[in-house]
């Protein structure tokens, strides 16, 4: 078991070496070991979840490594492996128009790799080892295309992902300063014994920075919209169903374990779940791109998942529906997810565009492409019998039962409830406006001819549909299965009473989110959002920004403010170090000669004002934050080997 612990994670990145080197003699060569090696980890990660096997490597770079595949780990590593394995398969077709594709298969086994690391982490510090790996090796699919708005896109990815994996570190060091210990089963114990509260609230802030940053968790998702859009289809797939739950991943950790039952802890993660989910659900219905949308569209389901794992710390020991809702809608967004951006892939590979009035159309008379996407749309907007109906109601069910105790604040959580629910509608909505432009409204022109899609994509495709209705439908044998055997990562217990999903209660629930939808659908996107075309057909419009989170803050902090600053205390250090040695040499020294003081040329004033005129992160800035990067990992091996 521990050499099959090894192999999970550590194959994938030879194999993607090896896959590089074979593609310059075989086009084909490195999309079959990428699907031979990611179908040898889904067997191999069945294989150590059924065994619960675990490894350690003692004394490595002072912490040691340390992996588990038992419970919520090894689920994850089976979820990643087969999500993996369905992109390896759709992938081929898309590829085939790009060039370097060995370059994309060797950096996403790469990826491929450090991702199981972190699923399979049963410490911190090795979740975070794996964490920086798996942001380095991503960055370089997201630039795959190598377009202008790819290099755009794929800088602030890295930006994000540097900066979020700093503040991390910060995090992870106080919390080992306070705890003793990076050992997940043990920081429960651990932190409970922590006195200073503030000082364990601080480390838990500064860890969860890096993890809602590849959550895509508001504020902190400004790099995911254009990451999702510009990156190949099989890298949005990828992280939208995968690489945002190593995020996620973080933050069960966080919340199950050392800051279980916290109320505090629990409002601050629900007040930003709140935020993600209606902010990715507007942006969602504003946007007239079918990969734009789906990109928010991830967001906002992250955001249900937040407002479960907040749900968990408020609820305290009765928070057995809201453990049970996070980690099923977990699974299920990945499920979704994967067939959804398969479907759009697809779309992309017949029409070259995501542009709603490009492919208006494309999907009529086509009833493979259309019973896919109908399946992972009605089960996104959590329609009954669909596997999002299972988890989106067990999340509701958990603000109803906060309702019934919160006593003063039972007006609050009544808010709450309705924005989870018009949230919902904002699901249906931008989920009923792609549907209705690809598969019902007619084309205003003759869309290309081009192979519409290969038999094995199809049957892949086919597959995925087939298992969410098969889930929903199943809820007590496949959902509370996977529910029970994920709950010991965050403390959690099974219902006390079985859960009667479809009662008439909560099939009344996911009614009003549908009828929400529907209304928003017809008002916004049919009567606000559209007009008449020169043909006297309907034309879709993108509603423009009012605000921008990266436009009008990120930018000008990364750009403009910190140059700046940093520039003046450079400038006043320099100048103070040459008026220290001016004071001796005309004292002590009696020195006749007057030195220099300073460059008569500001070098850090131009600098500053230079590339504050420069548009967005150029090449040198995204070039330094990976050394950066590379030098802070460096530097902690040095100080944790000596």
């Amino acid at each position: 078991m521990e050499f099959l612990m090894l192999l999970v994670v550590f194959a994938p990145m030879v194999c993607g070496i090896i896959a590089y080197y074979s593609g310059r003699k075989s086009y084909t060569m490195p999309q079959i070991l990428s699907i031979l090696v990611t179908a040898i980890g889904s067997a191999v990660s069945v294989i150590l979840l059924a065994g619960k096997a675990e490894f350690r490597v003692d004394g490595f770079c002072g912490l040691g490594l340390h992996f588990t595949a038992s419970g919520f780990n090894g689920a994850l590593a089976v979820l990643a492996s087969f999500i993996w394995l369905v992109t390896s398969i759709t992938s081929v077709g898309y590829l085939k128009e790009t060039s370097n594709q060995a370059r994309y298969y060797m950096f996403a086994l790469i990826t491929y790799g450090a991702t199981l690391g972190i699923f399979l982490s049963a410490n911190l510090y090795t979740t975070f080892i794996f964490f920086e790996m798996m942001s380095f090796a991503s960055y370089v699919l997201v630039m795959h295309n190598e377009d202008h708005a790819a290099y755009r896109a794929a800088q602030n990815y890295l930006a994000f992902a540097v900066v979020g994996g700093l503040v991390t570190l910060m995090g992870v060091f106080m919390l080992y300063s306070l705890t003793g210990t990076l050992e997940i089963s043990e920081l429960y114990v651990a932190s409970s014994a922590v006195q200073n509260r503030g000082m364990l609230y601080a480390a838990g802030v500064l860890t969860l920075f890096g993890f809602g940053v590849k959550a895509g968790m508001f504020p902190l998702h400004t790099w995911l919209p254009t990451s999702y859009m510009y990156a190949p289809a099989p890298t949005t797939a990828l992280l939208s169903a995968i690489l945002s739950k190593a995020g996620i991943f973080g933050i069960f950790v966080l919340t199950g374990q050392v800051f279980l039952h916290d109320e505090k802890w629990g409002m601050l993660i629900l007040v930003l779940g709140m935020l993600t989910m209606v902010v990715g659900g507007v942006f969602g219905v504003l946007t007239m791109n079918l990969k734009r949308t789906l990109a928010f569209s991830s967001m906002s389901q992250i955001g249900f998942i937040l407002v479960a794992v907040g749900m968990q710390g408020l609820l305290g020991e009765e928070n057995a529906l809201a453990v049970d809702g996070s980690i099923l809608h977990l699974f299920n967004h990945s499920m979704i997810k994967v067939l959804l951006f398969s479907c759009a892939e697809i779309i992309f590979f017949n029409t070259g565009t995501y542009d709603l009035n490009k492919i208006r159309g494309f999907g009529r008379n086509k009833p493979l492409l259309g019973f896919a996407f109908a399946m992972g749309a009605l089960g996104i907007i959590g329609m009954p019998l669909w596997n999002g109906y299972i988890s989106k109601t067990l999340i509701h069910e958990s603000i109803v039962e906060y309702i019934a105790i919160a006593g003063e604040m039972s007006g609050l959580f009544r808010f709450v409830e309705w924005v989870f629910i018009i949230s919902g509608g904002l699901t249906c909505a931008y989920m009923l406006k792609i549907f209705v432009a690809v598969f019902i409204e007619k084309p205003e022109k003759p869309l290309e001819k081009k192979q519409y899609v290969s038999p094995v994509v199809a049957a892949v495709v086919s597959v995925c549909a087939v298992i969410l209705p098969l889930m929903g439908m199943l809820p007590y044998n496949i959902m509370n299965g996977i529910a029970g055997l994920c709950r010991g990562m965050v403390n959690g217990k099974a219902p006390e009473h079985i859960v009667n999903y479809f009662s008439f209660t909560n099939i009344k629930g996911a009614a009003y989110s549908l009828i929400i939808g529907v209304v928003i659908y017809f008002v916004v996107v049919r009567l606000i959002m559209t007009r008449k075309s020169k043909k006297g057909g309907k034309t879709y419009i993108n509603l423009p920004s009012v605000f921008s989170i990266e436009k009008y803050v990120y930018r000008p902090l990364m750009l403009t403010v910190l140059p700046f600053v940093g520039a003046f205390f450079a400038r006043v250090a320099g100048s103070l170090v040459d008026w220290i040695i001016l004071f001796f040499r005309k004292t002590i020294f009696n020195d006749p000669y007057r030195p220099v003081l300073a460059p008569t040329d500001n070098y850090f004033g131009k600098y500053s004002r230079r590339s504050s005129q420069r548009k967005g992160f150029t090449m040198s800035l995204a070039y330094s934050l990976m050394l950066a990067g590379i030098g802070v990992m460096a530097t902690l091996f040095y100080l944790l080997f000596a």
